[in-house]
């Protein structure tokens, strides 16, 4: 009975006080409605992201092997932070006059070897090409505590200023001007354009599957909010600041869980300037959607070129149109770093 009594009267008492202060609770439940409800939102959708970067596995970890391994002289050099890293050098073919040098970076899951699949062209040209492994791959050692994923990080850069800086050395001994071309598939494109910057040595750039780990994942976010979200209608309308603030803070969360740091393609590409590049991109992309491409080839400063591929899915463009792959990519090292290399052998011959 006595246990009956408190209860009314604290009950008493707190719509009392409710009913005396009606305008200040009323401020505190917009507050904690204006506040509280879009905290909730963003912390689901960081889940999100996080498992989608932790744990999402197929396309891009599909490993190919539909090529014929070729062997070169093995290399190995420091990564830009200190890890050991191991590679290959391959000559071109020596009926052929040198015509430069093409650093190739792989895709992720994939290694050094997966060059022969891309390169064999650039080979058969007279191009003398470095390939290596990215840390945690292939023959070069994981870092601990870091586990390679598919979005590029700053050890993937790291790991591409190490390949630049060797490749510079390399060329310096044989006595050949400092310039190279990058070449880099999926996530290995992203690691090259992010080491591009203010390194005037990069003549040109030619990426296949490329994306920047920001824009990327706000295009998954929004497709798979939609298939999450229990008011698929307010899923559908977020304004494009909500889904900018979502990404930065997503990639904030990502950096702390996974130990690393994902730097933006997108703003690197902006920074790099007018440097030849050439984006392919198959049109049936699954995973990384073309307009990825599309959107790196509209901040690219020039000059620039974008070959969508019918039908080919991701990574799949070279076997899609192989003659036509080896034509373009050539092609565009022929016009951008081939020439500054005929013009050190002629000089060198005068």
């Amino acid at each position: 009975m006595f246990e009956d009594t408190c209860q009314q009267l604290l009950s008493h008492w707190v719509w009392d006080a409710v009913y005396r202060n009606w305008a200040l609770v009323s401020i505190l439940g917009t507050l904690v409605i204006l506040v509280g409800m879009p905290a909730l939102i963003l912390r689901k959708y960081v889940k999100i992201v996080r498992n989608i970067m932790g744990d999402t596995t197929a396309p891009m970890s599909m490993r190919v092997v539909d090529f014929e391994p070729i062997e070169g002289d093995p290399i190995s050099f420091p990564s830009f932070d200190g890890h050991a890293l191991s590679g290959m050098m391959l000559s071109g073919d020596a009926d052929r006059p040198y015509r430069g040098l093409v650093l190739f970076a792989h895709e992720y899951l994939n290694d050094a070897h997966s060059c022969a699949r891309y390169c064999r062209p650039l080979l058969e040209a007279g191009y003398q090409v470095m390939t290596f492994d990215f840390r945690g791959h292939g023959r070069s050692g994981p870092e601990e505590g870091y586990k390679p994923r598919q979005w590029a990080s700053d050890r993937e850069q790291a790991d591409m200023l190490g390949a630049i800086a060797y490749a510079e050395d390399h060329l310096s001994r044989a006595g050949r001007p400092a310039e190279l071309g990058l070449f880099g598939i999926s996530r290995g494109a992203g690691a090259a354009i992010l080491a591009a910057v203010d390194v005037p040595s990069v003549r040109a750039i030619v990426t296949d599957g490329a994306f920047s780990t920001d824009t990327t994942l706000e295009h998954l976010m929004k497709r798979w909010a939609t298939i999450f979200a229990k008011v698929r209608v307010v899923a559908e309308n977020h304004p494009p600041t909500f889904w900018r603030f979502l990404r930065w803070l997503a990639l904030r969360s990502a950096a702390r869980t996974f130990g690393c740091r994902f730097p933006s393609v997108r703003k690197a590409l902006v920074r790099i300037g007018p440097k030849p590049i050439l984006l392919i991109h198959g049109d049936k992309d699954g995973f990384i959607p073309v307009s990825q491409s599309q959107l790196l080839y509209e901040l690219a400063a020039g000059p620039k070129e974008l070959w969508t591929v019918p039908t080919a899915k991701h990574n799949q463009s070279v076997i899609v149109q192989p003659k036509e792959y080896a034509r373009r990519i050539v092609g565009f090292f022929d016009k951008y770093l081939a020439q500054g290399a005929a013009g050190a052998s002629a000089s060198q011959v005068a």
